[in-house]
């Protein structure tokens, strides 16, 4: 498994409940590129139209090599998820308010690729607070860890 692509973002401003790993319904170019490493996940999110599941605002850039055949580099691209999965996702997403925040896009081993679709539910102000206080004061206590140990 080879990963391209991760949206760090994420784990700071969502709280991830489950993840599902997904395929992608992609055009030759956009592989390319995304070999290439040019894609973002920054502002993307999955939402579920008419039984079928789409990856919004993924940017992934054109391929230099491509001439005419480019395609566009913020279109909606189909995930491809079995029925029952969506139908699951469908009625939490609709139930409780969660949403579907795409984590990393990587390769599999046969070559195919695949997208990691978390849900996820939105962390308020205070709690990223708390994650930033938190995560410096680990950074202190193996720094002090690391004095001692000289």
């Amino acid at each position: 498994m080879r990963i391209v692509a991760t949206n760090k973002k994420a784990s700071f401003n969502y709280e991830l409940l489950e993840k599902f790993e997904a395929g992608i319904s992609l055009r030759g170019t956009e592989v390319k590129s995304i070999r290439q490493g040019k894609l973002s996940l920054k502002e993307s999110y999955a939402e579920i139209k008419g039984g079928e599941a789409f990856l919004v605002n993924c940017h992934i850039s054109p391929y230099e090599s491509a001439s005419w055949f480019n395609h566009d580099p913020t279109r909606e691209r189909k995930l491809l998820l079995h029925r029952r999965e969506i139908k699951r996702l469908t009625g939490k997403i609709q139930e409780k308010g969660l949403t579907l925040i795409p984590t990393k896009i990587f390769f599999n081993d046969k070559g195919k690729v695949k997208i990691e679709v978390a849900l996820a539910k939105g962390k308020r102000a205070y709690q990223k607070r708390e994650a930033i206080r938190e995560r410096d004061r680990d950074r202190e206590l193996r720094a002090e860890l690391k004095k001692s140990w000289r």
